[in-house]
């Protein structure tokens, strides 16, 4: 990651950014609960090998240029486990993310071999790159960010779009690209059902 070009933005993205007809993008919030774990920090990139980064400081969430971007139906926004960053962004930001694509899901729908889907493993079976965890859990509230964490933040969206194109070859030869499609189009629908208060609930299960 030493030609890598990491961007910090506070509270919006700058005017003018073009990521063209497709953006990776993640989230860090202060943990896992998001009825009591704010929103920190969104990662997007377009797949050049930059990254741009949005802290959120004090509780300012307006962020015009970003809730653009996710609701804009030209751009498809391409996420590793989209079920919570779209929860997070809908409770935070209160838009609606659309369209999207999930690397999670889709190697679940392919890679039936492993029980093994998260992005480090895809990373390293995909594109032979091994990315570290080590800052997953850490303080992203702080006002100041270590470059650890930056660095860290930026490697889960650097590799979603050369991800997308592998996974698209196996989903299509397999036949299960418009299962997938569908699950990718629900996925904004789950994230609404977690807020609500089903995230633990298959409301799908017979009992």
């Amino acid at each position: 990651m030493s030609d890598v070009k990491i961007h910090l933005h506070q509270t919006d993205l700058p005017d003018g950014i073009d990521f063209g007809s497709s953006v990776a993008v993640d989230s860090e919030t202060m943990g896992l609960n998001l009825s009591r774990d704010r929103l920190c920090l969104v990662q997007l990139s377009a797949g050049d090998g930059v990254c741009h980064l949005v802290q959120f400081k004090d509780g300012n969430f307006d962020a015009p240029n970003l809730k653009a971007l996710f609701t804009n139906q030209d751009v498809t926004k391409i996420f590793h486990f989209a079920r919570f960053d779209l929860a997070a962004i809908e409770r935070y930001l209160g838009v609606t993310c659309n369209p999207v694509y999930c690397t999670k899901i889709a190697s679940k729908l392919i890679r039936t071999y492993t029980d093994r889907h998260g992005l480090k493993e895809l990373c390293k079976e995909l594109l032979s790159v091994d990315i570290s965890k080590q800052q997953q859990s850490s303080d992203w509230g702080s006002p100041d960010l270590s470059e650890d964490q930056l660095r860290y933040a930026a490697s889960d969206v650097l590799y979603l779009h050369r991800m997308v194109k592998i996974l698209d070859e196996r989903l299509a030869r397999e036949g299960r690209s418009e299962m997938a499609k569908a699950c990718f189009d629900f996925l904004p629908w789950r994230a609404k059902l977690d807020i609500a208060g089903w995230d633990e609930t298959d409301i799908f299960a017979h009992s």
